[in-house]
């Protein structure tokens, strides 16, 4: 893998409750360790943003999904199949997981990511990551890793190497949240 050691540094920055800077299957975010409640203090504290707005979790599938929500619908896997781009979907009953992670109302919003680097990252931690826009709170979203500003560069323990030269404008993910009839309401 050409991000080896991009995957090494995340790892032995994850030990340290660091914060790194990297390419999601979206846009260039923040992450951390979803159970790392210094890490994401930190990360509230690079956004300046109120503790009140949680953060997405990326994971690798919905057997890990499985492991964070209460009473997960049996049919989730193919519903969540049916998306062809990254979608993040908003779950009620969150469990096992930092209060700091769920929002005021029991949710918290997870996108199962099908990026190879993000992928191999939650693998190697086991865990869920994290993931935010690599912006200040309300400031414009960087799509491509030059416009992620000195400021939030600075303030990170680890900058991953990995497509810092891709080019290719991205957007945020659409975001759906699942009711309890099974349906989806879209957010965005």
């Amino acid at each position: 893998m050409i991000y080896e050691n991009d995957i090494q540094e995340c790892v032995k920055t994850f030990a340290q409750h660091g914060v790194i800077l990297y390419p999601t299957d979206t846009i260039w975010g923040l992450g951390c360790l979803a159970d790392d409640e210094m890490a994401i203090e930190k990360i509230y504290n690079i956004k300046q943003r109120p503790a009140e707005k949680s953060f997405i979790l990326l994971m690798t599938d919905v057997k890990q999904l499985s492991k964070y929500i209460a009473n997960p619908l049996p049919d989730l896997q193919s519903m969540i199949a049916n998306f062809e781009t990254p979608t993040t979907i908003i779950y009620d009953h969150a469990i096992n997981l930092p209060s700091s992670l769920i929002a005021p109302d029991g949710s918290i919003a997870v996108r199962i990511t099908k990026d190879p680097f993000c992928r191999s990252l939650i693998k190697r931690t086991k865990k869920p990551i994290v993931s935010t826009s690599a912006n200040l709170s309300g400031a414009q979203t960087p799509t491509i890793y030059s416009s992620v500003t000195t400021e939030i560069k600075n303030q990170v323990d680890y900058i991953v190497h990995h497509r810092q030269d891709d080019e290719t404008i991205s957007v945020p993910s659409s975001i759906f949240k699942l009711m309890s009839s099974g349906n989806f309401l879209k957010i965005r």
